[in-house]
């Protein structure tokens, strides 16, 4: 019986892990943490009886124990109950599906205890890869990707120990407005913004999809798990997100990792790697399919993507600016308080502001993300 930590157990990612635990039957749930949904979360104790359970919004702790006043569960608040649903000592493997650089605490207190990391938080690589990626090699851990993206790179890497890549083929559906011009975007709303043609995401990843800053984060995130520079890895876009990554290896010969637009594969590989279980679900039918598309990305529409590569190229906090500016301006966006095109606006002004920490420490990461949000605050 394998045994899970889930934190973000109510987003996107946690629901369909969880999916993933009712399929096989052979995963204990210990730990779930989540942000303030006690509803969702309440029924999720009630199913899958962890010990520990974290509210990271400390006024929902008391409704939430509230609901489970007949239960033996001990329920934590706070970024000391997240640290403590990660480091759970029951927990093999800890699923990290929380949204934004809240992450990366946990992460690294997971790691020191040893815990395997399924990585769906790519904000942690982003901000703190320096400081991660060195941690888990120390540590003899196994950092397994939940992206799509990633894990096709994974995936396309297995059985080639040892073999030069050239480069990597970052997919990207190109979103809901691809093909579109600057112009195009000018009156966008969030209910726009929100209709990704292919995937089911949480709110905050769909928005990044559509200016493709979720690519720009990702392939920060690719230079830290795959050991390349970020250009060497070239952003692709295919429409019909069908080959989800590909690996170009120096003697020109291209893997690919292909399937259905579904995460709960990733996850799954995630967590049984190396072994393939049965998935339900949709295949691929490529009498159906007939064709498939390839795109370069527009970077004059989609700056966001050349803000990131910039980013990745700089390194230090450049990527921690990057990425928090980015958090707050969805944010902001989805509250209607700015417009579409003020994302990449907001974040541009504030990394051309930036005087860049060449190797901050988690502090002077943290530091980062708290003078990047008072800058932007300040602007209003």
């Amino acid at each position: 019986m394998k045994k899970i930590a889930i934190l973000g157990s109510t987003g996107s990612i946690g629901t369909q892990t969880l999916d993933v635990v009712r399929e096989n039957g052979d995963i204990e749930v210990v730990s779930l943490a989540a942000g303030s949904n006690t509803e969702l979360l309440e029924k999720q104790v009630r199913e899958f009886h962890p010990k520990v359970v974290c509210v990271y919004q400390k006024e929902r702790a008391a409704d939430l124990k509230e609901r489970l006043k007949d239960k033996t569960v001990k329920i934590v608040t706070g970024m000391d109950g997240l640290i403590e649903a990660a480091c759970i000592p029951e927990a093999e493997i800890v699923v990290t599906a929380v949204v934004g650089m809240i992450g990366i605490r946990p992460t690294i207190a997971a790691i020191e205890a040893g815990k395997d990391i399924a990585l769906a938080n790519k904000e942690t690589l982003v901000t703190a890869g320096h400081l991660i990626i060195p941690l888990a090699r120390e540590k003899a851990i196994r950092i397994l990707p939940v992206d799509s993206e990633h894990s096709a790179i994974f995936q396309s890497l297995q059985g080639n120990a040892g073999n030069k890549i050239q480069k990597i083929l970052l997919t990207a559906s190109g979103g809901p407005f691809r093909g579109k011009k600057q112009e195009d975007l000018l009156n966008v709303n969030v209910e726009d913004a929100l209709k990704h043609p292919n995937w089911s995401m949480g709110r905050k990843i769909t928005i990044d999809s559509s200016t493709m800053i979720n690519k720009g984060l990702e392939v920060i995130e690719a230079k830290w798990l795959f050991d390349v520079s970020v250009d060497e890895i070239q952003v692709v876009v295919q429409p019909q997100s069908v080959i989800h990554s590909m690996v170009e290896y120096e003697d020109g010969s291209v893997i690919a990792q292909l399937g259905t637009p579904d995460m709960k594969l990733p996850i799954q590989y995630a967590l049984y790697y190396p072994e393939r279980r049965y998935l339900p679900g949709d295949r691929l039918d490529f009498w159906s399919l007939s064709h498939l598309d390839f795109e370069k990305p527009d970077l004059d529409t989609f700056y966001g993507l050349a803000l990131a590569y910039e980013a990745g190229r700089e390194g230090g906090s450049m990527p921690t600016v990057l990425n928090a500016a980015n958090e707050l301006a969805v944010s902001m966006f989805l509250d209607r308080q700015i417009t579409y095109l003020e994302i990449v606006e907001i974040i541009e002004d504030c990394m051309k502001a930036h005087k860049k920490i060449e190797n901050p420490s988690l502090e002077q990461i943290l530091m980062t993300e708290q003078e990047t949000y008072e800058r932007i605050r300040s602007r209003r």
